[in-house]
């Protein structure tokens, strides 16, 4: 009887397994990124470019204070006294790097380098946050304690994930990486 049970239990998940195999679980995992952090990042990366068509190639202080924020206080939060090199270079990637890896990971296109991508961006920004912008230890938070909703240590852990299954997995068929794939075809690839 148990043997049984087994047998269809098995059955029935391997069933599940092959009619989702190559295709849901990257393009589930792009739409649980844009659902959840597309907006944040696209949001925050508003914050550190000027206004207009002009202001997407001048970052602002803000940008600056955001992403170095030690070099912002060290030029008293002027603009105009810090340095382009080294400086200038890091804030522009930055930048650009938090409007263009989410759009890129949602779309499907260059996923998995994407995916890298915005989990080394993470990474430096949870060290940025820890480092700099004074978090907390409520903020923080820890691994394995019994309180599952701090900013960083439990959330931003539940990002990389995402981003982890899309760099071991990639994006799925549902996904301009598939489509130019199938045109370019396995030499290309």
């Amino acid at each position: 009887m148990l043997s049984k049970l087994a047998a269809i239990y098995d059955g029935f998940f391997r069933t599940i397994e092959r009619a989702t195999d190559g295709w849901f679980l990257g393009l589930a995992a792009r739409l649980t990124f844009a659902s959840v952090l597309l907006v944040y990042f696209w949001n925050s990366a508003l914050t550190k470019i000027g206004s207009g068509i002009a202001g997407i190639f001048s970052p602002t202080i803000g940008a600056y204070a955001q992403i170095l924020p030690p070099v912002a206080e060290q030029y008293s939060y002027n603009i105009d006294n810090i340095p382009f090199f080294p400086y200038g270079p890091i804030v522009y990637v930055g930048t650009y790097a938090e409007f263009l890896l989410p759009a890129f990971i949602v779309a499907g296109f260059l996923t998995r380098l994407s995916a890298l991508g915005m989990f080394v961006f993470i990474m430096v920004m949870t060290y940025v946050d820890i480092n700099y912008h004074g978090a907390d230890a409520k903020t923080i938070g820890a691994f394995f304690d019994r309180v599952p909703d701090s900013a960083i240590a439990d959330q931003r852990l539940l990002w990389v994930f995402v981003l982890i299954v899309l760099v071991l997995k990639g994006p799925g068929l549902i996904s301009v990486d598939a489509v130019l794939g199938r045109l370019i075809g396995p030499a290309g690839r």
